[in-house]
């Protein structure tokens, strides 16, 4: 049997070998350079693509395989290593293994957690086909931690209820230790090599291959290593590149996080939903933003302030430490705020595992336990973890449909479909989290709905099915833009220009916001747009450029970036993560909509699409809004 790494090489060597019979797109250049710059490319056709290789794209790519169709994974970088690995606290589920609990439970707490911007049919879709998503992963090989009676251990979470809000703390999250995301997206990987996913490992998807009818034909990609490009004609295509927290200075995000499938979907014309709800979570680590489990809380952790008070309880009187993030960071905020900060500089807070018994820490927590000792020095069995509220993760995304078909507004339908194209994931709104995501709903959303895209593609399409051909330009516009930024020759280096985006992202448009900070913050991020024409780029080869592929990077982030600022400028509400100053409540009667911003060239067009108040059938009644309270 073939190692891994063989498995890579081996598909390299195939990429290699193509060259010799490869199409060649139109010579593109510099004319002002006494060269021009011809750009071998490799066209390829399977029944469908998936972009991405974490837990939305590879669970996508199994369904797919299991379902017959000649399947291809694109991804930039080697599939365990997607940000996916980084997740800790687990996956929700109505299992009933710690208490009694139903799926109906677990809607209404996501939709109590989404400030009701989500949409209730896809959440009711995600809730009830959990327990039956996890019990597959647990079939597929995933570890879970057990209980004395051998079942999956599920740990406490915040925002998690039992009976409608009316029954105290729901035990809903199962978790493997505190490295679910790792056991998980290594357990998938093991499924997509035994289902024969073609992967196409270090390709860097550049742009969609759309047609003049606006379906979606596949996608454009880099070989980081040789250079060459890669036409991936495919009937349906899968967007599942993760989130954008790398749009600001201090984010858990992995590098790796830079909005690339959204800002593919949006230089295609398409809009982009929500991107103004940014979640901030509460327990990144004081100066470094690793990340420290929400599951630390759920085990028996208390965040405290300079005077030793658990400040929670004055916040939220019944949920305390376990309320949902956007209420926590907002609370620890206020504490700061007010001078009950702790560390010299009364700029973050402590939060204590120190009075958890150790084999509770070593048996539960034990990769926090490492995390904190290398990044914050402290012992946890002694002593607390400076933390800060850091970005977490991006409630926003490609818009989709229960089903993962992308969705945009068309002859006033603001639920048509993009023909061809499916998104899963962080990288897709569908929209499950609405305005705040409840922890351990992330890793649910992927498996559930990258099943999803699998599952609708086998519905409207067959294995072997003849494709339309692609238009003779295909391709053209983005080797002209590859060219571009690959010989830009200004006064501004990659850093400069993204510790820029990242210090107005920051401080513009943050935990807390006004008025005047978001229009600081839109004028701020425009000039950092209009800064990118004089980026340089010194590395002129196409061969593992890195350069090169930061600055594609940091373009897909200030996309991102700019609609995420514009879009929250002109929510007038305080609803979920999006928290206003100046507007201190919600506002139903005139924001309980979904926000989406198209992108041309520079600017930001705002428009706005309903949210989804119905059910998809009669197994539950809608939740109508009310004050959301923990």
């Amino acid at each position: 049997m073939l190692s891994l790494r063989s498995r890579s090489r081996q598909l390299w060597s195939v990429s290699k070998l193509a060259l010799a019979s490869s199409t060649h797109l139109r010579k593109v250049g510099d004319p002002k350079r006494s060269m021009s710059t011809a750009y071998p490319v490799v066209d390829h056709t399977y029944d469908a693509v998936v972009v991405g290789a974490g837990g939305a794209g590879l669970r996508a790519a199994i369904g797919l395989s299991e379902h017959g169709f000649n399947t291809a994974c694109i991804t930039k970088l080697f599939p365990t290593r997607s940000h996916t690995v980084a997740a800790q606290g687990g996956i929700n589920a109505a299992l009933g293994n710690m208490t009694e609990d139903d799926w109906r439970w677990h809607m209404y707490d996501t939709v109590k957690g989404s400030d009701w911007l989500g949409d209730q049919d896809s959440i009711q879709y995600m809730c009830r086909e959990a327990p039956k998503a996890v019990i597959e992963l647990e079939n597929y090989g995933l570890p879970f931690s057990r209980t004395e009676q051998g079942k999956i251990y599920q740990r406490a979470f915040g925002g998690q209820s039992l009976n409608y809000g009316k029954g105290g703390q729901a035990y809903r999250c199962a978790c493997a230790a505190d490295r679910t995301g790792h056991a998980l997206l290594h357990t998938l990987y093991g499924q997509a090599l035994k289902h024969n996913t073609q992967f196409f490992v270090e390709y860097f998807a550049l742009d969609l291959l759309m047609n003049d009818a606006g379906e979606c034909q596949g996608v454009i990609a880099l070989n980081l290593d040789d250079g060459s490009l890669h036409r991936f004609r495919a009937k349906s295509t899968v967007l599942a590149t993760g989130g954008y927290g790398r749009a600001y200075f201090s984010a858990t995000s992995a590098h790796t996080c830079t909005g690339d499938g959204n800002a593919m979907a949006a230089r295609a014309g398409l809009p982009l939903e929500d991107l103004e709800f940014v979640q901030f979570h509460p327990t990144g680590i004081y100066g470094a933003g690793c990340l420290i489990t929400e599951g630390s809380r759920g085990e028996g952790g208390i965040l405290r302030n300079s005077e030793g008070e658990r400040f929670m309880e004055r916040y939220a009187p019944t949920a305390k430490d376990l309320a949902s993030r956007d209420v926590v960071s907002r609370s620890m905020t206020m504490e700061i705020r007010e001078g009950r900060g702790v560390g010299p500089l009364k700029d973050h807070i402590y939060l204590h595992l120190n009075h958890l018994p150790p084999e509770v820490l070593k048996e539960r927590l034990p990769g926090i336990s490492e995390t904190a000792a290398i990044f914050a020095g402290v012992n946890v069995t002694k002593e607390p973890i400076p933390v800060l509220p850091t970005v977490h993760y991006n409630m926003g995304g490609i818009p989709t449909n229960t089903y993962g078909q992308v969705v945009h507004i068309k002859d006033g339908d603001p639920d048509a479909v993009v023909p061809g194209l499916f998104a899963a994931g962080e990288a897709a709104c569908a929209s499950v989290h609405g305005a705040n995501r409840l922890g351990a709903n992330s890793l649910l959303d992927i498996v559930v709905f990258g099943r999803a895209c699998a599952n609708k593609i086998a519905e409207i399409q067959k294995p072997g099915e003849p494709q339309k051909e692609l238009p003779k330009n295909a391709g053209e516009k983005t080797v002209s833009w590859l060219n571009k930024l690959r010989y830009a020759d200004g006064d501004l280096p990659t850093s400069k220009i993204r510790l820029d985006m990242q210090r107005v992202m920051q401080n513009n448009a943050a935990v807390f916001r006004t008025e005047e900070t978001l229009k600081e913050g839109c004028q701020l991020i425009n000039e950092t747009w209009k800064t990118f024409e004089r980026v340089k780029v010194q590395d002129r080869s196409l061969i593992w450029n890195s350069d090169l592929i930061e600055t594609i990077e940091l373009e897909n982030l200030l996309i991102n970036a700019c609609i995420t600022m514009h879009s929250a400028e002109a929510r007038k509400e305080s609803r979920g993560a999006h928290a206003r100053e100046d507007y201190k409540t919600r506002d139903d009667k005139n924001w309980m909509k979904h926000t989406v911003g198209y992108w041309d060239n520079g600017k930001v067009r705002l428009d706005y699409r309903p949210v989804h108040m119905n059910t998809l059938d009669n197994e539950v009644e809608s939740f109508p809004p009310k004050a959301r309270v923990y």
